[in-house]
């Protein structure tokens, strides 16, 4: 009865009939009960359990009328809501039913859990051989929204993911009358394995938002007919584009809300006054957005998992894998648009905050597609250096003199990259890395409102005894996109000579420099990092997405032994050769 009041009958009414009609409709097109519109809050939804059955297998999807076949788990997309509590023991049985495939997994992305359960096939297990089951078991140590997906090939991209959300054993340090997961993804009718192929023959073989001769004109108008002649030949040289944003675009990807294209306008209801909780996961294989309500300010209280202080922003980007929680309280008595803008401005997906079922509001436009600068990835077009069809032998004699950014930790910041002729995985190097920590990031900021950026977050936990640095790291992201190759420190994983060694218990400063054009969202599985952004208290991370030409540093105390990946999340990157071993001992 106290949920009928709460709703208001009439709009009880509809919802339940809208949930009807979608229980018949997933005989089509299968989603999940949390995924589905008006009225499915976590509120609705049953409490933690500390046992899941899931399974892998061959699901049917149809989106905007189109049929395909998806690696769904217990026959959706996106999978179950795994809902857990902080403190408990539990166990999650994990069974592959697809029996054509080498072996399928699951990770429980920036959770904390002994080696034998991190799901990562070649390192910290087998993988799950077709028509077994595998058990996960662990004490569960945090709270917060976080997600689960394969470590296997591309079964990711084919669906094989879900949220996972923790119940705090103390309770939430804010209040709230709604609350609803919000799972950004991408997906595509095509082969994975077509995908890769077509971006490692050409990388930009799904960007059709090319430079024209009318923006040349435009930039000469700006820049100057010689810096924009020279800034062309630069970028000619690299062999590179400068709105090569997003490798894989809506030309072949539909952007997905709870599994709902924005077509399909995934709804959550609302009373006015009342302060709702959305808790975004990008779930997406390839994809980066821009995240906004119109009409709302948004109030960021959490990001991948961990509290911080509220920062009140319109709008904010979200790498692959990263989480964001807000806060928003509509007033009126209408209909709000949740977008998320692709970083390439090529396609969206929405959905709509509304206080009655079947509403709709406003959708923004897509704003036109940005263009890098070679400033934007902190190169020079004189004195920095760029190999593009350069020969490698000289590129020793070239003198490097390196500035350090004063506002990167440590005395000396991340140590330079010397690439080598060998190196046939680095098409350029940044002498220069900046601090960019404080940037919104290529497109946005220039709106006329807030958005949120790396320095703005602070933890919300108490401030604990942090000791100084026992030693420093410096891991180069690095590539040759030309060649579709992606790599660590100028070396595939498959050429790599063995793990990066992490020494237990020490605290460790790890600097990350992006020696690439492309924004790279690096995930570290098995530990925090805290995120060196001048803030007090730092801000955890488990997944940091490291803007073209930064540096930035991040302190880690590996507690836990054994072997972690260490990767980029974007999956085609990932499998194309930037991913790597963390060793603890």
């Amino acid at each position: 009865m106290g949920m009928i009041d709460e709703l208001g009958r009439r709009r009880f009414i509809k919802g339940v009939g809208a949930g009807l009609f979608l229980t018949g409709l997933q005989m089509q097109f299968p989603l999940p009960l949390w995924a589905r519109s008006e009225g499915w809050g976590l509120q609705c939804l049953p409490g933690p359990r500390t046992r899941y059955d899931l399974t892998i297998g061959y699901s049917p999807i149809v989106i905007d009328g189109r049929e395909g076949t998806s690696t769904g788990i217990n026959g959706t997309v996106p999978g179950p809501l795994v809902r857990l509590r902080e403190g408990d023991e539990i166990s999650l049985n994990v069974t592959n039913a697809l029996m054509d495939t080498e072996h399928a997994s699951i990770h429980w992305h920036g959770i904390l859990v002994p080696f034998g359960m991190d799901g990562v096939p070649g390192v910290n297990f087998g993988g799950i051989q077709p028509g077994e089951t595998y058990e996960y078991r662990y004490r569960v140590k945090q709270a917060g929204t976080y997600w689960y997906h394969s470590h296997s090939r591309f079964q990711e991209q084919t669906g094989t993911y879900g949220p996972l959300i923790i119940d705090p054993k103390d309770g939430e340090p804010w209040g709230y009358d709604r609350d609803y997961v919000v799972v950004l993804s991408d997906w595509s009718f095509e082969d994975p394995e077509t995908i890769f192929r077509h971006i490692n023959l050409v990388g930009h073989y799904y960007n059709f938002q090319q430079r024209t001769v009318g923006e040349f004109f435009e930039d000469v108008q700006e820049r100057g007919f010689l810096d924009t002649v020279k800034d062309r030949l630069a970028w000619g040289k690299m062999r590179m584009s400068p709105v090569d944003l997003l490798d894989v675009t809506a030309a072949t990807y539909t952007y997905l809300m709870n599994g709902n294209s924005p077509d399909m306008n995934w709804t959550a209801l609302f009373n006015p006054g009342e302060k709702i909780r959305l808790r975004f996961i990008n779930a997406s294989t390839m994809t980066i957005f821009d995240v906004r309500i119109p009409g709302l300010n948004m109030d960021v209280v959490m990001a991948d998992g961990k509290a911080v202080k509220p920062v009140n922003v319109h709008e904010f980007r979200i790498g692959v894998a990263e989480t964001y929680d807000v806060l928003v309280k509509p007033m009126e008595d209408r209909p709000f648009t949740i977008f998320a803008e692709s970083l390439d401005r090529s396609g969206y997906t929405r959905g709509t905050l509304a206080p009655e079922p079947g509403m709709t509001a406003p959708v923004p436009s897509l704003r036109p597609r940005p263009a890098r600068r070679l400033e934007d990835i902190g190169m020079g077009m004189m004195d920095d250096k760029i190999f593009g069809g350069m020969d490698h032998s000289k590129m020793k004699q070239m003198k490097r003199t390196p500035e350090h950014d004063p506002r990167l930790p440590g005395p000396n910041g991340p140590k330079p990259f010397l690439p080598d002729k060998e190196m046939v995985n680095v098409a350029m190097a940044i002498k220069n890395p900046k601090y960019r920590l404080d940037e919104p990031g290529i497109g946005l900021g220039e709106d006329g409102w807030k958005v949120l950026t790396y320095a703005d977050l602070v933890s919300d936990a108490e401030q604990p005894y942090e000791p100084a640095p026992d030693r420093e790291m410096t891991i180069n992201i690095t590539a040759n996109m030309e060649r579709y190759m992606f790599s660590f420190d100028g070396k595939k994983f498959s050429e790599h000579p063995g793990p990066y060694l992490f020494r237990h218990n020490e605290r460790l400063r790890l600097f990350l420099v992006n020696h690439t054009m492309m924004e790279h969202p690096i995930h570290l599985h098995g530990m925090w990092m805290q995120l060196e952004n001048g803030s007090n208290p730092l801000p955890f991370k488990h997944t940091i997405l490291v803007k073209p030409g930064e540096a930035l540093s991040a302190l880690i105390t590996p507690i836990e032994k054994g072997d972690w990946a260490f990767h980029c999340h974007l999956l085609y990157h990932m499998e194309a050769g930037m991913f790597q071993v963390v060793r603890v001992a």
